[in-house]
C-alpha cells in the first residue's frame, strides 16, 4: 500500500500530536537562583562548581535541591538534564516532578545503582511497577536525560535511548511517603551517593 506524502503527514500529527513552544533554562550553572536545599537530614554538602554543576555531596540517606522559582506546568511538558555519579551506590540525578495535581519521582540508578522506574504509580514504588528497569550506570561518566510528562504518558531517556514508556491516564500516581516529599514541586535528589547536576532545560507543549 502506497501513502501519499500529505497521508504521512497527517498521521504523524495523530502519531506525535504535541509541539513544543517554549523552553526555560532552569539551572544556568552560575547560581542556585530559583532553587533551595533541600532540608533532609542529614544531607551532604551542596555546591557549585566552576563547570556549570551543582553538587550534591554524599550525605546520610538523602541530599538535594528543589525548585522555588515561578509555577511550572504540571503537564505537558519535557525536562532535560545531565547527571554524573562520581560516588557511591544508589540513586543518583533522580527527578521530582508535577502530574496533573500531584507529583512522583524518577529514579536514576537505585536499588544498588541499576534500577531506572518511577515512584509511584498506583502506589507500587519504582522497583514494583511496570516502568522499572534495569541500566548500567558508570562513575564519572555524563548522562543525558530527557523526561516527557503528558496527560497519558510518562516516557524516559538516557543518551536517546527510551527506558520508559508508561501509559498513566486515569491512573493512581503520586509520591513515596517520607523525606522525599520534601522535593517538590520540582527538585533533585541523591541517596548515599555524590552527583553532579548540569544543564536543565523545560520545554513546554501545547496540541
Amino acid at each position: 500500500m502506497k501513502f501519499s506524502l500529505v497521508s504521512v503527514l497527517i498521521i504523524g500529527l495523530f502519531l506525535n500530536p504535541l509541539f513544543a513552544t517554549a523552553s526555560q533554562v532552569l539551572f544556568d550553572g552560575h547560581s542556585l537562583k530559583n532553587w533551595e536545599i533541600t532540608d533532609h537530614a542529614g544531607r551532604g554538602e551542596v555546591s557549585l562548581d566552576k563547570n556549570g554543576s551543582v553538587i550534591l555531596e554524599f550525605g546520610i540517606a538523602l541530599t538535594g535541591i528543589h525548585w522555588i522559582g515561578d509555577d511550572l506546568p504540571k503537564v505537558n511538558y519535557e525536562i532535560q538534564w545531565e547527571a554524573k555519579k562520581e560516588m557511591g551506590s544508589d540513586f543518583f540525578g533522580s527527578l521530582t516532578f508535577p502530574y496533573q495535581e500531584n507529583h512522583a519521582t524518577l529514579i536514576l540508578g537505585g536499588w544498588g545503582g541499576a534500577l531506572v522506574g518511577i515512584s509511584c504509580i498506583d502506589g507500587f514504588d519504582a522497583s514494583e511497577n511496570e516502568s522499572a528497569t534495569a541500566h548500567f550506570f558508570r562513575l564519572n561518566q555524563w548522562y543525558s536525560c530527557r523526561l516527557q510528562v503528558t496527560e497519558s504518558h510518562l516516557k524516559f531517556w538516557v543518551d536517546e535511548e527510551k527506558l520508559i514508556d508508561c501509559e498513566v491516564e486515569g491512573r493512581e500516581i503520586a509520591m513515596r511517603s517520607g523525606e522525599i516529599e520534601m522535593s517538590t514541586p520540582l527538585g533533585f535528589s541523591t541517596y548515599d551517593t555524590t552527583a553532579l547536576i548540569r544543564r536543565v532545560v523545560l520545554t513546554k507543549f501545547t496540541k
